[in-house]
């Protein structure tokens, strides 16, 4: 199981990373959005793989009996699956406002600080 787990992060990391590379400020969200899922999952497995239990402590024991999975990772998964989320929402709503007011969304085209004239004449 822990094996096509990552060969499922892999697949998610190079499209997240060809996804980046594009000069669209979309396809960038949208490959930090995929390469943060593959870290989420890499945490994830990390706190072992295992279908038999939940990872709960009966009354009167120390740690939980049997083979279980940590719940750290999990938890861990959760609050970064939320911050994920905000932050999407937070780069999404900046790239519509930024399509706004320049009517692209190539990032080289994007030059407001360094305008083209000022390449042509130097």
């Amino acid at each position: 199981m822990e094996l096509m787990v990552a060969i499922m992060v892999g697949v998610l990391t190079a499209a997240a990373v060809h996804l980046m590379l594009a000069r669209n400020v979309l396809r960038f969200l949208f490959g930090l959005i995929l390469i943060s899922n593959a870290a989420n999952l890499t945490i994830f497995v990390a706190g072992r793989l295992t279908p038999q239990a939940p990872p709960l402590i009966p009354e009167g024991a120390d740690a939980p009996i049997g083979d279980v999975a940590n719940a750290l990772p999990q938890a861990l998964v959760l609050t970064a699956i939320v911050i994920g989320f905000g932050l999407f929402a937070f780069a999404l709503t900046l790239v519509y406002r930024t399509y706004q007011n320049l009517g692209t969304l190539d990032s080289d085209e994007m030059r407001l600080a360094e305008p083209r004239e000022a390449e042509d004449k130097a």
